[in-house]
């Protein structure tokens, strides 16, 4: 009887220390810290996320995923259910997105900010406060490949039309028109290689008349040179000019005295003196304004009324 009784205290001491250890491990591991309830709505995909996944704020550990249900007031929406400590800065610019653990496919929630000092996103139990999810890497990689594949299909179906037979037939003779043009333009220099033999009596010729044309310029600047100087010594005070003018006005003195001297018969021989020297004094006149009609003549008169060529004055 001594023997079942000492088993039996030993048996009780032993589970009774086995249950102390589990009950001061337990206190020992309790979390104390407060934590704040979050919700995430998505109905975007969420693979690899699980209940008791991590909740890292830039990196740092500040929750858990405590449940992932679907939403019973809107068809096909999730909600994440997150307990995040009351010191993590979640505010009302802070956004979720997915973070996955390397290569093992493991996912966590990633929060992230778009700016600092925004106000805190107040949560409790009774009013829970929601968090926006935003694309993934994944999923962004995902959309890109999506539609760089649809781009892809695009290029591949135009260069299909492109190498078409019927295009193949007109790239083949683009290419042999290429070919035969670069022929042509390899004949170019054969042909241009007479005139290119040329060019220096070309130039020489060229000198030539260059040369030919200043001479002729100066021999045309020195004529008119000569022209002006001799326009100013017709025109010079008591130029040839001014001496006819003497002359002729000498020649009227004496017509008239010999006129009012002579004979009436000889009336007629003055009047026609007179003409003539009424005619000298206008071409002495004309040469003193226009001194280029020695070298070029004298103009043309204007056809007058009844003349050939005459033009009545327009209004």
């Amino acid at each position: 009887m001594e023997n079942r009784s000492y088993a039996l205290m030993t048996g009780f001491f032993t589970v009774a220390l086995l249950v102390a250890a589990v009950l001061i491990g337990l206190w020992l591991n309790r979390d104390s810290t407060k934590m704040r309830p979050y919700e995430i709505v998505t109905t975007q995909t969420i693979p690899g996320l699980n209940p008791q996944a991590a909740v890292r704020y830039r990196g740092l550990e500040v929750g858990r995923v405590d449940d992932i249900v679907f939403d019973p007031r809107v068809t096909g929406q999730i909600l994440i259910k997150l307990s995040i400590a009351e010191g993590a800065p979640v505010t009302t610019t802070t956004f979720a997105s997915l973070g996955y653990q390397g290569v093992t496919g493991i996912a966590f929630i990633q929060l992230d900010d778009d700016r600092t000092g925004s106000p805190l996103l107040a949560s409790d139990k009774g009013h829970v406060a929601r968090i926006p999810l935003r694309p993934g890497l994944l999923d962004q990689l995902e959309k890109r490949g999506l539609s760089i594949l649809e781009k892809t299909e695009q290029i591949t179906n135009s260069l299909n039309k492109i190498v078409s037979e019927e295009n193949a037939e007109k790239i083949t003779s683009a290419v042999d028109n290429i070919s035969k043009a670069a022929q042509a333009y390899g004949e170019i220099p054969k042909q241009l290689q007479p005139t290119l033999a040329r060019m220096p009596e070309l130039t020489a010729k060229l000198d030539r008349t260059m040369t030919s044309v200043n001479e002729l310029s100066t021999s045309a600047t020195t004529a008119v040179r000569n022209y002006d100087r001799l326009a100013t010594s017709l025109q010079a005070p008591g130029g040839p000019i001014d001496r006819a003018a003497g002359a002729i006005a000498s020649l009227e003195g004496v017509t008239s005295d010999l006129e009012m001297r002579t004979l009436p018969h000889l009336t007629d021989m003055t009047d026609e003196a007179r003409i003539s020297l009424r005619a000298v004094r206008r071409t002495v006149t004309n040469i003193g304004d226009r001194p280029q009609s020695i070298l070029f003549g004298a103009a043309k008169a204007q056809p007058g009324p009844g003349e050939p060529g005459f033009v009545p004055p327009t209004k």
